[in-house]
């Protein structure tokens, strides 16, 4: 699995659209009028990564098997939902269960699909989500704060090192700014992820444009693109509409329709690259006859850690890991040739996981 990213913004954007397109389904509703989606939809799709075919191919690895990612397409946010408007905190609840958000902005114009705020303009539709967000984090640490000041004076250890950090959360989100943005020493990071805020979840900006803007931007996706860039956040241009037709071709035809419209690849890939640079996600690899795999864990993660994701048993028996860089094992084609020319090293339980490692886990349990 690669990560959870949960699909927000408000109705109308295309998040439903570009949902069934990043899963090839319908299993959302796509419909012009707001919260068409009911329920929150899960999609999970093979993250695109050309590296795995080229592995399999030296290895003739019976099947590629792809790293997952998973899409929740959670319905349409609007103004007062976090005191129940439109369909309220229901929805908020499922923000809180995602590893990072994926706030789709609309930055195109047509006069055939409403806008819920009468008119487009993405960077107002941002900070209204977003306030949204702010506000039901707010409401959330006002109730919790009481009770865990009182707990922390009768003694409870655990609740004398909540409260403070619930104070900073609390202090940053009065001043407008997401919990993410409040002073947490090191020590307070591992207290503050506990929270669960919504507001403390990496986001990036999926700026929906229409299909001849999708290569260049327009006029609405830069002013979107440039308030991401302010708050240090990623954006990624995306036309939902072409994403939908990409979605019902053959995969060998795809990359001549997309090269026609001037782009090198899909908007799935786009957003995965963004969603693991959001989150500090690597790649690495297990190759045999029988099947060519990628799997993610997080950036400088320990190679017991790496084995774990692969099964639990890996990583409590774990001994060493023969490892080749992805660059040799291609260059010198396979396993064998890496081993003769050197290349083939024993890592131990320090070794920090480097994208694009190709392991095989030696264990015992």
């Amino acid at each position: 699995m690669g990560f959870n990213c949960g699909i927000v913004g408000l109705p109308n954007v295309g998040k439903s659209t570009l949902f069934n397109a990043l899963t090839a389904t319908q299993a959302a509703q796509a419909a012009n009028y707001p919260f068409c989606t009911i329920e929150p939809n899960v999609g999970r799709v093979a993250v695109p990564d050309p590296r795995l075919d080229k592995l399999a191919a030296i290895a003739s690895s019976a099947k590629i098997i792809n790293t997952q990612l998973e899409f929740v397409d959670i319905a349409g946010l609007v103004k007062g939902a976090s005191k129940g408007e439109g369909l309220g905190n229901q929805f908020l609840a499922n923000i809180r269960e995602v590893d990072a958000i994926a706030h789709v902005l609309r930055c195109f114009e047509d006069g055939d699909v409403t806008h819920v705020s009468g008119g487009v303009d993405p960077v107002r539709d941002a900070e209204i989500v977003e306030t949204e967000l702010m506000l039901a984090d707010l409401d959330s640490l006002e109730k919790r704060l009481p009770n865990l000041e009182k707990r922390a004076k009768g003694g409870d250890k655990e609740a004398a090192a909540e409260a403070p950090v619930v104070a900073k959360a609390l202090a940053a989100l009065r001043d407008g700014k997401p919990a993410r943005e409040a002073d947490l020493t090191a020590e307070e990071l591992p207290v503050f992820a506990r929270l669960q805020l919504i507001t403390a979840k990496p986001m990036m900006y999926v700026l929906n444009v229409e299909e001849a803007s999708a290569a260049t931007g327009n006029k609405h996706s830069a002013a979107a693109a440039e308030y991401a860039k302010k708050r240090g956040m990623p954006s990624v241009v995306i036309s939902a509409a072409i994403e939908a037709e990409v979605a019902q071709l053959a995969p060998e035809d795809q990359g001549d329709y997309l090269s026609s419209l001037g782009l090198k690849e899909t908007g799935l890939a786009r957003v995965v690259h963004a969603g693991y640079q959001l989150l500090d996600l690597v790649t690495f690899f297990t190759v045999g006859p029988k099947e060519a795999r990628a799997w993610t864990v997080r950036r400088e993660a320990k190679a017991p850690e790496a084995a774990g994701v692969i099964h639990t048993d890996f990583e409590k028996g774990f001994i060493r890991a023969e490892t080749i860089a992805y660059d040799d094992y291609i260059t010198l084609n396979g396993e064998a040739g890496a081993r003769d020319a050197g290349k083939l090293r024993l890592e131990g339980k320090e070794y920090a996981v480097k994208d694009g490692d190709v392991f095989h886990f030696r264990f015992n349990v």
